[in-house]
């Protein structure tokens, strides 16, 4: 099974697509293996909590600290900046996190743990709407 899920994010952010995903995933029966792909150079994938959005919170505090925007002195060795100060990090966000995941699936559910959820990470200012392609096989 091959298909193509679109998230319109609204900035910066963790936007959860574990219901997307399962609904891409319905009708199948078999067990296998889903990969999900981001098909962006600034945005991310990631599975992680989704029980307490300060978990989201934290993590988006932490990486506005790791790499913060091109307009900020600790970055001004940045060359690429023509596409505004979120752009180049958004590339250093998106080199350093997961833009494939890989789930395995028994009898047609994915195997995630009990607070696990699936997320886009966007790493953006402004709205995307972001393609994921997802293979089961």
């Amino acid at each position: 099974m091959n298909s193509e899920l679109t998230v319109h994010t609204r900035g910066q952010g963790l936007y959860e697509i574990t219901s997307d995903v399962i609904q891409a995933l319905s009708g199948q029966r078999s067990d296998g293996l889903l990969t999900l792909f981001v098909r962006h150079t600034s945005a991310s994938l990631l599975i992680q909590e989704n029980a307490d959005p300060d978990v989201q919170r934290d993590l988006l505090a932490y990486f506005a600290q790791l790499v913060p925007p091109a307009n900020d002195p600790s970055m001004s060795y940045l060359r690429h900046t023509l596409e505004g100060p979120d752009d180049m990090p958004a590339h250093i966000k998106a080199a350093v996190m997961p833009v494939t995941l890989s789930i395995p699936v028994v009898a047609g559910r994915m195997v995630l743990g009990t607070w696990q959820g699936i997320y886009l990470f966007e790493h953006r200012d402004a709205p995307h709407s972001r393609r994921i392609a997802v293979h089961f096989a």
